[in-house]
């Protein structure tokens, strides 16, 4: 007795045996047919499902395009316990930047202008992995160049008492 008929009970249906467990076997060319026959259903149900779980994604999907010059977020792959950017746990950046789109490579991937102290890291990147700058880009501050220091300290006073 096969292994598999020992724990289902019933003999295994391999693609030569697709006819029901009581159905006679057939012989020639009819069970070639039949085979086919069942493909052809599969494949039918098959591009069935992939069309509703395309249209359910499509939803949700929105079509991203950038151009040579603007600016995007890099977004950074959260690993756990590795201090990224001088902050560890829930304070580490989730997308740093903006840098300047310097080319498009193809549809999806592009080049960026990123400053030397990311010069080990790879220049090119899918577009996953960016994120629209929709601010203006005088307003942003680099936080590297923000210094806070560890003697300042400030005295609470009351200005007024209201009933």
């Amino acid at each position: 007795m096969a292994p598999y008929e020992a724990l289902f009970g019933r003999r295994c249906r391999s693609p030569i045996g697709w006819f029901e467990v009581g159905e006679a076997g057939l012989i020639g060319p009819d069970i070639v047919h039949q085979a086919m026959d069942k493909v052809k259903v599969i494949q039918e149900r098959l591009k069935t499902a992939q069309s509703c779980q395309k249209s359910y994604t499509d939803v949700w999907r929105k079509e991203l395009e950038f151009e040579v010059d603007d600016w995007v977020y890099l977004k950074v792959s959260p690993m756990k316990g590795v201090t990224r950017f001088g902050k560890k746990g829930n304070l580490s950046p989730r997308y740093i930047g903006p840098y300047r789109i310097s080319k498009t490579i193809g549809n999806v991937t592009y080049e960026l202008e990123l400053p030397q102290e990311l010069a080990a890291v790879h220049l090119v990147f899918h577009i996953s992995m960016l994120k629209k700058c929709m601010g203006d880009l005088s307003l942003i501050i680099r936080t590297e160049y923000i210094g806070i220091k560890d003697s300042l300290s400030y005295e609470d006073i009351l200005a007024q008492i209201l009933d």
